[in-house]
């Protein structure tokens, strides 16, 4: 665990992760930023609809001049995503602390005062045959909620990132047998080696592109022509998901729709330390809102560290 304790650890490197940043640093917090600016849907996009923009700016060239603000302020920036989070008790400086434990898909594991949820909303669908038909029936978009029901079962991950690589690490734990299927496989030096140990069975440059099964997932095919029985799948596309990191920590969700953070006005969580901004928190899916919302998270998020070290 890093010796290190941070004031504002904000999760996502969009528009509403580095405004909340910028305002948590000069707030003179200690600010740890923790994401990759291409996960943001912003830096494939053209942004013409933001105040102050004249013409028509690249989202990617936007995000590089927010990182290189928040260099110069001295926000820490790593680009590593998070898999797990708990609430801890610490003693710093013969004070009992309540904290928050962050484990970094880089093997690390940080503390901080507050979290902020700044990681915009996953688009987690294969869109295959068979997705939508056995949805819930052996096809899962989430290891950590579902792993416990296929104890002694053969199960399959499908997905490139962290989320897909701790995700088939994790069912190593309940399943017979775990076969992990990656186009490209992208984690960090320390989460790959750890796979390459494991028995997870790896189907690289292959992807899936049917499930099949008579009221209950049976059999996947692959892109190489593979069929693999399986009485599970998986998908765990990206980093891992918001939502599954803040029901960690008992973060409630939006009473609708259930697949939002429920915020207040100063973008609180009902989690005392813990805020959420951009798309996490709900539509419109605009700019604008989440750089508002970054804002103001980062600002109540340093203002709460603070009273907590007096």
């Amino acid at each position: 665990m890093s010796a290190t304790i941070y004031d504002v650890v904000i999760i996502g490197a969009g528009p509403a992760g580095i405004q909340a940043a910028i305002h948590a640093t000069r707030k003179k917090t200690n600010v740890l930023v923790l994401g990759r600016i291409e996960n943001s849907a912003i830096y494939w996009a053209h942004v013409e609809n933001y105040a102050c923009i004249r013409g028509v700016a690249d989202g990617k060239d936007l995000l590089e001049a927010g990182i290189s603000q928040l260099e110069h302020f001295g926000a820490e920036i790593q680009p590593y995503d998070v898999l797990k989070i708990a609430q801890i008790s610490q003693i710093v400086q013969e004070k009992e602390e309540e904290l928050f434990a962050l484990e970094l898909e880089s093997g690390e594991t940080v503390t901080s005062r507050t979290i902020i949820f700044a990681m915009g909303v996953s688009k987690n669908k294969l869109s295959v045959p068979g997705e939508k038909e056995l949805s819930g029936m052996g096809v899962s978009y989430c290891v950590d909620c579902d792993a416990n029901f296929y104890r002694g079962d053969t199960v399959m991950v499908v997905g490139n990132q962290s989320a897909a690589i701790d995700g088939a690490l994790t069912l190593l734990d309940y399943a017979a047998k775990v076969y992990l299927v990656a186009e490209e496989l992208q984690g960090s030096e320390a989460m790959l080696n750890k796979l390459h140990d494991s028995t997870v069975e790896l189907h690289t440059d292959d992807w899936v592109q049917e499930i099949t099964g008579n009221g209950k997932v049976e059999e996947i095919l692959l892109k190489s022509g593979s069929k693999i029985t399986v009485n599970g799948i998986f998908i765990e596309l990206g980093s891992k998901g918001a939502l599954e990191l803040a029901t960690q920590v008992g973060v409630m969700l939006d009473t609708e729709y259930f697949k939002y953070i429920a915020v207040n006005r100063k973008q609180e969580t009902n989690i005392p330390g813990i805020y959420a901004a951009g798309d996490i928190v709900g539509p419109p899916y605009q700019m604008a809102k989440a750089v508002g919302e970054g804002c103001v998270a980062g600002m109540e998020a340093a203002m709460f560290a603070r009273k907590k070290q007096r």
